[in-house]
């Protein structure tokens, strides 16, 4: 049996109250009730982390890529890419390129929405200035011009472990004590060790290639190899906490994985089957032994595992489906991933 993760919204206000009277009555917090905050997430897998604890209905702003759970895009967002994100990889791959080298912020945050919001706390990021909106945008936004103090918490997630720390940052920030996000990691914890333990002793441990990026190639990294050696994979390129590495069309080939998985940052699988055709039509393409075989896959990066979440679970869940068949069944097959064909 997979634990699911419980993301909570509007409806979930009556169980928190409840979990606040249990904490005060145990004096996990103060018998005087804590105010609750207006919150304000400016990265997806945070506002994944607030739901998830059970916090969600004190959202009161979200990011532009804030779309988990779906309730969440009815809230405002408070920021925007300042460059076109329609176009192939390599197009926007330029633009990023072209603002970052003039030294500016890829993202514009909408500093009078954020005003008449009053957050209380904001959560970013400071892992990368790409992915999504980071301290640095928030700098221009001091105090007085918010009208009132509001605490900025940044996450850094770049290794599994980080997850958990953010977790219990989040819990702290908004509740000021653990009991939630101990709650929460258990559980996530508990699923891990149910794929562990499924593949106690696999026949195979094929070895894995997984793209973040593809015009240029880009491999993954940070979180992503542990990922793939949790669900029974040995990863090939990209190391535990750093940046994935561009790769050249001879690193590409010399590195023959058994297994391809192609899940670009912020896309979904219809507009990375769309781009596939860049790969695929490269000289070396057909002799790659994950093409061979059929070993080539899809994956939904935008909406598991780019996000250092709690859904980076199902990440995990997701690449041990692909990558052992026989010991899972493809419960995320069609939504989550697919087999590309060419």
């Amino acid at each position: 049996m997979v634990l699911q993760v419980g993301f909570s919204g509007p409806p979930g206000k009556a169980e928190s109250r409840r979990t606040l009277k249990r904490l005060r009555r145990r004096k996990l917090v103060s018998g005087t009730p804590r105010k609750k905050p207006r919150i304000v997430t400016l990265i997806a897998s945070a506002t994944e982390i607030v739901c998830a604890l059970g916090f969600g209905h004190l959202l009161v702003g979200r990011s532009h890529e804030c779309d988990f759970p779906a309730w969440v895009r009815e809230l405002p967002a408070c920021s925007e890419p300042k460059f076109p994100t329609d176009g192939t990889s390599y197009q926007i791959d330029q633009r990023v390129r072209a603002i970052v080298q003039e030294g500016l912020s890829v993202y514009r945050v909408h500093a009078d929405r954020l005003r008449k919001l009053a957050p209380d706390l904001i959560i970013t990021q400071t892992q990368c200035q790409v992915c999504a909106v980071s301290e640095r945008d928030l700098a221009g936004i001091t105090c007085d011009f918010l009208g009132k103090p509001a605490r900025i918490l940044s996450l850094r997630p770049e290794r599994l472990e980080d997850l958990w720390e953010n977790i219990r940052q989040v819990g702290r920030a908004i509740a000021g004590q653990e009991e939630a996000a101990v709650a929460l990691i258990k559980q996530l914890r508990e699923r891990i060790q149910t794929v562990q333990r499924a593949l106690r002793q696999p026949s195979h441990v094929p070895t894995v290639l997984c793209i973040e990026w593809i015009e240029p190639l880009m491999a993954t990294g940070f979180w992503m190899p542990q990922l793939v050696e949790l669900a029974g994979g040995r990863n090939v390129v990209g190391q535990v906490g750093c940046h994935g590495p561009f790769l050249s069309p001879e690193q590409f080939q010399q590195l023959n994985p058994d297994v391809l998985i192609v899940m670009p940052c912020g896309w979904d699988l219809e507009r990375t089957r769309a781009e596939m055709p860049v790969l695929a039509s490269t000289p070396y393409w057909a002799g790659l032994k994950a093409v061979r075989e059929g070993r080539v896959y899809l994956a939904d990066g935008n909406q598991y595992f780019n996000r250092p979440g709690p859904r980076l679970v199902d990440s995990l869940e997701i690449l041990a489906e692909i990558l052992h068949p026989d010991c899972f069944p493809p419960r995320h097959a069609g939504t989550a991933w697919v087999r590309y064909n060419g």
